[in-house]
């Protein structure tokens, strides 16, 4: 597949980031569509065990996120060897975890999709997922929000998808 937007040199690996029900798959698809990328969908690489965790109720740990955190270091990598760019979802909620993302390749660039909590809950209540509701409190918990020293951005889920997706792009310069 040829790119809809040619790979950066370096390649540039956007990782879309937030709690549950901020609208990371939406946004990611959006710009995984617009610059023709690779994406992968980091829900997609959780094991089992922490899927069925995530669905009783109960939040995951640091145990339970190492590995599936480096399975997504690792795809990027695949990526970033090749010369690829690419468009990742992942909730990267501690600085430790994004961390280990930005191994993946340099030119790691985080979105982190931020919003009203009770914004959030409605959006949750009103899909089907693998992650309750009632853990959005434990991920607003655990978030700690991107260090002055990290490459990133933040923006509001009150805007459009698409709007997100023009502002990310417009500040890499790869609208």
């Amino acid at each position: 597949m040829t790119p809809t937007v040619p790979f950066p040199d370096p390649p540039v690996h956007l990782v879309v980031m937030g709690v549950s029900g901020c609208g990371k798959s939406t946004v990611a698809r959006e710009l995984a569509d617009r610059l023709g990328w690779p994406f992968a969908e980091g829900d997609d690489y959780h094991p089992q065990a922490n899927l069925d965790k995530m669905a009783s109720g109960r939040p995951l740990m640091d145990e339970d996120r190492w590995p599936w955190l480096h399975i997504l270091a690792d795809w990027t990598a695949e990526h970033h060897a090749r010369g690829e760019s690419t468009v990742l979802t992942c909730s990267a909620l501690r600085r430790v975890y994004r961390d280990i993302l930005r191994k993946g390749g340099d030119g790691t660039f985080f979105v982190h999709l931020h919003g009203d909590k009770n914004l959030l809950m409605e959006r949750m209540q009103g899909r089907e997922h693998f992650m309750p509701p009632s853990l959005l409190e434990s991920q607003l918990d655990t978030l700690e929000p991107l260090g002055a020293d990290e490459a990133g951005m933040v923006q509001d889920v009150v805007n459009p998808p698409a709007r997100i997706a023009r502002v990310v792009l417009a500040q890499l310069d790869l609208a």
